[in-house]
């Protein structure tokens, strides 16, 4: 293609917008190699299927949504929300922590999205100024760049993993998460964190509850030591009712104001919330940005800001998912049925995560620590030729910065141990 088809009617920024997704292209690979009548392995896509290759779709919501009421599929919903489903996001956010939070004066607002993406692109368009870095760990979802590059920022990172494995906080590396977060408060007058925890997409780590202590405590010491500093730590938390400790960020939040810790005017904590994977609703695109704030008038101000900027974007999100998903969850008897669902599925990850592991180590394949969600992750410096050596073998994995995606979500539990013979091969 000629790189300059298009140069009079597609502004500079639009032009920037080339290439091909990785994941998708990976993925039809695969596809291409089945349509030959290969027996190929499907490690790419980030979508849960059955062992037998078919999407995992959570039945009870499935139902739910298929005998919703026709207005409910038709109709509006309001620009921030149906009231009862913003409700639910909150819930969905910080489980059983959220009445603790609330009664210790925290004040929360929720607005819909089109899925989690939509409440990244909020946090991005509003909660930092034009041109500003944003802290991501160096190992992250592809798309982080896309939504942020739209709104004219661009990504500051610290190292996934601390240098030593003897480190006292093993998944995440303090230091130099307080040393960029401080070079940042030096040259911004607003920061904005982004945090995919638990379950973490690429790598499936997930930090343990010292780990977000420290973490947050990092947050907090440098919101009251840079007044003049906004700063916002989001927790995507997409796939985080996979996690074995799904709602650790709203325990770690509610001990630290317990405990007596500063929150202080300049920090906010925001969650992006989906429901694409938790609920297997990935096409109808339903999800919300939580806010949390000890000041009512800043998370009142925040919710008008998010639902203008809503109306500005996409209209409103869409109601009947927003409709089904919080009449579902009002019962306990249809939040105990779609839980019971959910934990099917999630042992379906944790069979598949146990038996990677075990045929890793087998093969001195050396895996990163991963520990809940979707992935895992092998740290290398050419992925590109690992997955290349994979594929010879049939089995699709996703080559990114820094390592090799293994999307353990979509591999049948008895093709795991070709994944790893596949990769122990390439590593050869």
């Amino acid at each position: 293609m000629d790189p300059n088809a298009g140069e009079g009617l597609l502004n500079p920024y639009a032009q920037t917008k080339v290439g091909n997704d990785t994941i998708f292209g990976w993925w039809a690979r695969y596809q291409n190699a089945i349509a030959e009548g290969i027996d190929a392995v499907n490690g790419t896509i980030g979508a849960l299927l059955e062992d037998d290759g078919s999407l995992a779709i959570n039945q009870v919501v499935d139902e739910a949504i298929r005998v919703a009421p026709a207005v409910e599929i038709a109709a509006y919903a309001p620009l921030k929300g149906l009231p009862t489903f913003l409700d639910l996001a909150k819930t969905l956010a910080m489980g059983e922590h959220r009445d603790s939070l609330e009664e210790l004066g925290i004040s929360m607002t929720a607005t819909a999205t089109p899925g989690g993406s939509g409440a990244l692109y909020l946090a991005a368009a509003n909660f930092a100024n034009r041109g500003d870095k944003v802290l991501l760990r160096d190992r992250y979802w592809g798309p982080y760049k896309g939504f942020l590059s739209g709104c004219d920022l661009h990504p500051a990172t610290y190292p996934l993993l601390p240098p030593s494995e003897n480190s006292l906080h093993p998944f995440v590396d303090i230091e130099n998460f307080k040393l960029q977060l401080a070079s940042l408060c030096s040259s911004q007058d607003k920061v904005m964190i982004w945090l995919n925890d638990p379950a973490h997409n690429p790598t499936g780590v997930s930090l343990t509850p010292d780990g977000r202590m420290a973490f947050l405590e990092a947050v907090m010491e440098s919101a009251s030591s840079n007044e003049g500093v906004g700063h916002t730590l989001l927790i995507d938390s997409a796939y985080h009712l996979y996690a074995e400790d799904p709602h650790g960020w709203g325990q770690t939040i509610r001990e630290a104001v317990e405990e007596g810790w500063p929150w202080t005017e300049n920090l906010l904590i925001t969650f992006a919330v989906s429901l694409s994977k938790s609920h297997t609703i990935y096409g109808l695109r339903t999800g919300a940005l939580v806010s949390i704030h000890p000041d009512a008038e800043v998370t009142e101000k925040i919710g008008t800001v998010m639902g203008v900027t809503g109306r500005q974007t996409w209209s409103a999100a869409p109601r009947v998912a927003q409709y089904t998903i919080s009449e579902m969850h009002s019962s306990a008897e249809g939040g105990a049925a779609w839980g019971k669902e959910r934990d099917r599925l999630k042992n379906l990850l944790v069979s598949r995560r146990n038996v990677f592991k075990e045929c890793c180590e087998k093969h001195n394949v050396p895996l990163n620590p991963t520990h809940d969600g979707f992935f895992a992750w092998l740290e290398h410096e050419n992925p590109e030729a690992i997955a290349e050596k994979c594929a010879e073998q049939n089995v699709f994995l996703v080559p990114l910065t820094g390592g090799v995606r293994i999307g353990l979500c979509a591999v049948p539990l008895e093709q795991i141990p070709r994944v790893a013979e596949a990769l122990a091969h390439a590593l050869q």
